[in-house]
């Protein structure tokens, strides 16, 4: 890329690279790092004729909202597991999208568009969450979260 002057980088984050869940932590920091190596890639590489760009998909039914949680837990941390239970309900019953094939479109935007954009959050939810987020100072998104999820 650097010797032809030209490419694009496409990264898949996550909606967890921008705002967080409990019980969620390493999950998170994985997408805030990439969230973070992609934009400050951006000021290397763009000079270089380089584009980046983050897709970032909220919830859909693939197999990481099933058995991948099964990471996460309070087991044997009682004080914990009240608010994991009631988390773990909370995501049984989070209506996640069958439309995986959103992603691809929206990566293929991303891939096609011409411009500098640097993220495309993907799905109703990922763009509904991202902008109560932004919409939000911390200690209230924190209190939205914390009633949601018994936290």
């Amino acid at each position: 890329m650097r010797n032809q002057k030209s490419g694009i980088i496409i990264n898949v984050s996550s909606v967890g690279g921008r705002l967080t869940f409990p019980f969620s932590s390493l999950y998170h920091a994985t997408k805030f790092a990439v969230e973070g190596l992609t934009e400050s890639m951006q000021y290397e590489l763009n000079p270089l004729g380089i584009s980046l760009k983050i897709v970032e998909p909220g919830g859909y039914k693939t197999e990481f909202s099933g058995r991948s949680m099964d990471l996460f837990g309070g087991d044997g941390l009682d004080d914990y597991q009240p608010a994991f239970n009631k988390f773990i309900t909370l995501l049984d019953n989070w209506p996640m999208s069958e439309n995986i094939g959103e992603v691809a479109d929206v990566i293929y935007e991303a891939a096609t568009d011409g411009t500098e954009k640097l993220r495309y959050p993907v799905g109703h939810d990922a763009v509904q969450l991202i902008e109560t987020r932004k919409q939000m100072d911390d200690a209230d998104f924190k209190k939205m979260m914390s009633a949601q999820t018994g936290m």
